[in-house]
């Protein structure tokens, strides 16, 4: 059985065939049938003989150490290896070519990957090693692989005196750079560099890179069904509810406001938050109750302003005003809902930063979650609330990681860059729901 890995190198094998055969960089015995050819760029061996400074699809091979005559005993390059691309399939393939010992790859570990663009989609470091390990029981079954995760920039190639050389991209040449650098500290033998250019990318859009990456193909993903929906048999079909959180500052209420432009109605989860302890209220009373008097605005409001730095510098207090004022918010959510019901609506977005927090996904069909990277919300928050840095890094660190709330996540969406890049995202997104919608209807329907 093919897994996911093995159809995508599939795919993509007779394409980097034709790539590599159509610029003369595999060259085959002029006595070898196509089919021998092909094979080779499966399954590689001394017959191919990969040419320098060759183009593969505007990529070239070249290598910064005097061509050799034989092969190495021990060879290694490192990565992310997410998502599996003609990129990694290159320099994997490459790797395979010249090793004839031991092939030793190094996979970057969570401490590695936060600074990669939408970081929570990468896929788990053991998914990505065993992908690796498949590609190359493939690519070349006889030889010995090591594929091992690694917390450093350096990994074995820092340590291992039996490696030899190491296959780099031009865009990580400056690490090979600094492997020969700490190697030489350390009296090692200096690693014969090998290095593939960058794969373009054929019709990148407005906000993707120019090369063939992983961080172009998360954010492919952004607006699709990332995980199955499960059926909630205890909460009404209609209307349909999309549970949409995210941190602060991840521009989730913009998301929300263009699913309304779209059709959705829109439940304002921090709106009820105001509500929810409003004068007179019995929430109201607790709040005065439990944090005191000054809390209390001159017009008998709960003042947020004073009321905020008390429970997020303490997250037992935060605990305590959650307790109180959650289970109201969700009443008048419900309330809410059950309103746009009665008005025809046939999709309703519960906006709520706390939806996972309070268990509110328990009354929404599936979830959508908006991120930013930690750095840029960082910066929304100090242009924004005129907080400091150190009290933006606090805000979020008070609240659910992204990490968490995308492993809950059906759908994941980000307003990381330009805001038409953000509207195709949603427009995207809705459609593939009004399909999934539709699809449910007709399946219900059938079952009748």
């Amino acid at each position: 059985m093919q897994t996911a890995t093995s159809k995508v190198f599939y795919k993509c094998r007779t394409q980097i065939a034709t790539i590599i055969h159509s610029t003369k960089l595999l060259r085959c015995n002029n006595n070898q049938s196509s089919t021998t050819c092909k094979f080779a760029t499966r399954n590689l061996s001394n017959k191919t003989d990969f040419l320098s400074a060759k183009s593969i699809s505007g990529a070239r091979y070249y290598c910064t150490m005097p061509p050799t005559k034989g092969l190495y005993q021990n060879v290694c390059l490192g990565g992310t290896f997410d998502r599996m691309h003609e990129g990694h399939f290159l320099l994997l393939r490459e790797s395979c070519r010249l090793c004839e010992g031991t092939l030793t790859v190094g996979v970057t570990d969570l401490s590695m990957i936060q600074s990669k663009i939408l970081c929570e989609l990468i896929e788990p470091v053991e998914v990505r090693i065993e992908n690796v390990r498949q590609f190359l029981r493939e690519t070349k079954p006889t030889m010995e692989t090591d594929v091992v995760p690694i917390s450093d920039p350096l990994g074995p190639a820092g340590w291992n005196p039996d490696i030899q050389a190491i296959v780099v991209s031009t865009e990580t040449k400056k690490g090979a750079d600094f492997v020969n650098e700490t190697r030489k500290k350390k009296g090692l033998n200096e690693l014969a560099v090998h290095i593939i250019d960058l794969v373009p990318e054929p019709s990148p859009s407005s906000s993707e890179e120019s090369k063939v990456s992983s961080s172009n193909v998360r954010q492919r993903l952004l607006g699709t069904l990332l995980r199955p929906v499960q059926p909630k048999p205890d909460i009404r079909a209609h209307p349909y509810v999309l549970g949409l959180t995210g941190g602060i500052a991840s521009g989730k209420t913009a998301v929300a406001r263009r699913l309304q432009g779209l059709g959705a109605a829109v439940v304002d989860c921090d709106k009820l938050g105001h509500k929810a302890y409003e004068p007179g209220t019995t929430t109201h009373e607790q709040v005065v109750e439990t944090f005191g008097q000054d809390v209390l605005a001159e017009d008998g409001t709960i003042n947020r302003k004073v009321l905020g730095p008390k429970v997020f510098a303490d997250k037992a207090k935060l605990q305590a005003l959650n307790n109180i004022v959650w289970p109201e918010i969700a009443r008048l959510a419900k309330a809410e809902i059950a309103t746009h019901a009665e008005a025809g609506k046939s999709v309703v977005v519960l906006d709520a930063a706390v939806l996972l927090e309070a268990g509110w996904e328990s009354f929404c069909h599936e979830i959508w979650v908006s991120v930013i990277p930690r750095k840029e919300a960082i910066r929304r928050i100090v242009d924004r609330n005129k907080f400091t840095e150190e009290d933006a890094a606090r805000r979020i660190d008070s609240q659910m990681s992204n990490q968490e709330r995308v492993d809950s996540g059906n759908v994941i969406v980000s307003t990381l860059w330009e805001p038409e890049v953000t509207q195709k995202q949603v427009e995207k997104a809705w459609s593939l729901l009004q399909d999934r919608i539709q699809q449910t209807a007709e399946k219900g329907a059938s079952q009748l």
